[in-house]
């Protein structure tokens, strides 16, 4: 039977939420992590992401050599950085639940994926589980567009399937749906002009922004598509006819077709808005991520939902409105779901974990990694079939 030290993963989950990692600055707790990763008896390497980004720190890949040569290599990932407010964070338990003291965030995003690894991988070891070859990638600068896994040393990747602990809901949630997402930055150079004196020898960019933005279709498009415009920039004073605007917006769909439609119309409109008021139209589109669609009937849902009910847990299939580093794994060829971790109002100073829910998903780890043990690779073509 799996017994899980409550008390060390507790204590743990602690260290991790108190150590300071905003995004791009995850040098300390990397360091920490990296210790703890060799102490357990990985070769643990860093790759060049953080120089690519300009952050202080890449992501951290650790291999374990597993006794079952033919099972599977299996990956579990989270991510290191947290959103602001997250400095001198002060976790409080109190009746089973775990919030900060103060006006920060909690962590639990992601710390609550990075403690369940970090105790598996121990209860791993000091019970003697049988198991094959384990790879661990946490990971810098998830927040704000992936940009850690999306930087990766793709090369270091040899996992044959993989699990991301990154979402809401309880422990034996899996996520199997998640949008792709575009960055769409506007530049709208419109034609300068005393306000009160010759109004009409201008061209206001806002103005030209506003007509566009009133076109456009945002917020819930249908069930898989979403849309918002974020930012508005422009102008210097009231007695000038604004010259220029900066609009930044962005699309997201579980559809990759649908993603393209609604990117190219709302740059269309924008460029048809501009070209009408004479206008110029400046648009960058940025792909921060491909959907991620995994079928329920894949062998690594099967698989998910075997090791679910073997740690005594409901398993739930649903998708997400946010992007994770699976959706990158995904498209590097290593097939990944994302687990449900039980953090809860996540970006938040509301933020929340129960402290079973920690150990819950060290459970199910274990029961994921016994279950592909249970596999010979050879006779798995592709964990997506």
């Amino acid at each position: 039977m799996i017994t899980i030290n409550k008390k060390r993963m507790l204590t743990e989950f602690f260290e991790l939420v108190k150590t300071n990692s905003p995004t791009k600055d995850e040098r300390t707790v990397a360091d920490m992590l990296i210790e703890r990763l060799r102490n357990l008896g990985m070769t643990v390497t860093e790759d060049n992401a953080g120089q690519m980004i300009g952050g202080n720190c890449g992501n951290i890949i650790a291999n374990l050599k597993g006794t079952l040569p033919m099972a599977p290599i299996v990956l579990f990932s989270a991510h290191m950085d947290t959103v602001q407010p997250c400095l001198n964070i002060e976790p409080v338990l109190n009746d089973g639940l775990i919030t900060a003291a103060g006006q920060t965030i909690l962590g639990a995003d992601d710390k609550s994926g990075i403690a369940p690894i970090l105790e598996a991988l121990r209860t791993l070891q000091e019970q003697a589980i049988p198991h094959g070859d384990i790879q661990v990638v946490f990971s810098v600068a998830e927040e704000g567009g992936l940009n850690g896994s999306k930087n990766i040393d793709k090369t270091k990747l040899i996992a044959d399937l993989g699990y991301v602990l990154d979402s809401g809901g309880k422990p034996g949630n899996i996520i199997i749906g998640a949008p792709g997402q575009d960055r769409i930055n506007i530049t709208i150079k419109g034609k300068a002009a005393h306000a009160g004196v010759e109004p009409e020898s201008g061209i206001n960019a806002i103005v030209v922004a506003a007509q566009a933005i009133s076109r456009l279709k945002t917020g819930r498009i249908d069930e898989e598509t979403t849309s918002n415009i974020g930012t508005i920039q422009g102008g210097r004073v009231t007695n000038i006819v604004a010259d220029r605007v900066e609009v930044t917006c962005e699309t997201r769909s579980r559809s990759l077709g649908k993603l393209e439609r609604l990117t190219a119309q709302m740059c269309e409109v924008f460029n048809y808005c501009a070209e009408e008021a004479g206008a110029i139209s400046e648009i960058e589109v940025i792909r921060l991520y491909d959907p991620l669609n995994i079928a329920k009937e894949s062998k690594i849902a099967t698989l998910s939902v075997q090791a679910v009910k073997s740690a005594g847990l409901t398993a739930e299939f649903g998708v997400t409105g946010g992007g994770s580093d699976a959706n990158n794994f995904n498209r590097y060829g290593v097939p990944c779901v994302v687990l449900g971790t039980g953090m809860q109002k996540y970006h938040t100073t509301d933020e929340s974990i129960e402290e079973e829910d920690l150990y819950q998903s060290a459970k199910l780890l274990l029961e994921i990694i016994r279950a592909v043990a249970q596999i010979d690779k050879r006779e798995i073509s592709s964990f997506t079939d």
